[in-house]
């Protein structure tokens, strides 16, 4: 393997071990496992982001980087486990359906390569790459919401849609910063809304099932 080749080959390891991580998320039932692979996922994303930032030289994607890392792969997980060590055992496993939650996975990653290789022929491979990962992860992240009935389990979907639209927006080279701060800063927003939403469904009906709602629909 050349130098030349080794922006591209790590870029491609973060960006396949990311979506590893959603396949992960797809797989498991236990949220103790889920809230891991949401933040090992978190973590390779601030690396991606700290690669961008040295292939691209781009001194900004450092910051959203740390941002990402400190967000994505420390915080916010610590806040959904101790959310967790507050539920009695059997309510940290989901009835989810595993198998149809993978192959739904599996044709979306498809799909992705099949839309964003294509439209972004002629550009360079790294971006390409990102770009096709990125939709894979947002698309993935809209399954889990669709397919998983705890609000907790949601958010996890929600934060991982949300880091493919990171991953995509450190990938394009010459992102302005205050592109990029706003979208770390999104990050933050969503986790808050997402972990108050969550405290408030815990709080009325004593459970995070959001099937609770369905009676509540129209008032």
């Amino acid at each position: 393997m050349g130098f030349g080749q080794l922006p591209y080959d790590v870029a491609h390891l973060l960006g396949g071990a990311m979506l590893l991580c959603s396949f992960v998320m797809l797989y498991q039932r236990r949220l103790q496992a889920l809230v891991t692979a949401l933040a090992a996922q978190g973590v390779l994303l601030g690396l991606a982001a700290l690669w961008q930032g040295h292939v691209q030289g781009a001194p900004s994607l450092y910051l959203t980087g740390l941002i990402a890392l400190a967000a994505k792969g420390v915080a916010i997980p610590l806040v959904l486990r101790r959310l967790l060590r507050q539920w009695p055992p059997e309510a940290r496993v989901e009835d989810a359906p595993v198998a149809l939650s993978l192959l739904l996975g599996l044709a979306l990653v498809g799909l992705s390569l099949l839309v964003a290789l294509p439209v972004t022929a002629g550009a360079r491979a790294m971006l390409r790459e990102d770009l096709a990962v990125a939709l894979s992860l947002l698309l993935i992240g809209l399954v889990i919401m669709a397919t998983r009935r705890l609000a907790l389990a949601q958010v996890a979907g929600l934060m991982t849609l949300e880091n493919g639209l990171v991953l995509a927006a450190t990938g394009v080279a010459g992102m302005p910063f205050v592109v990029e701060i706003s979208t770390a800063g999104l990050v933050l927003v969503i986790a808050l809304l997402a972990g108050v939403l969550a405290r408030q469904i815990h709080g009325r009906w004593g459970s995070l099932d959001t099937a609770l709602l369905d009676p509540h629909r129209g008032r």
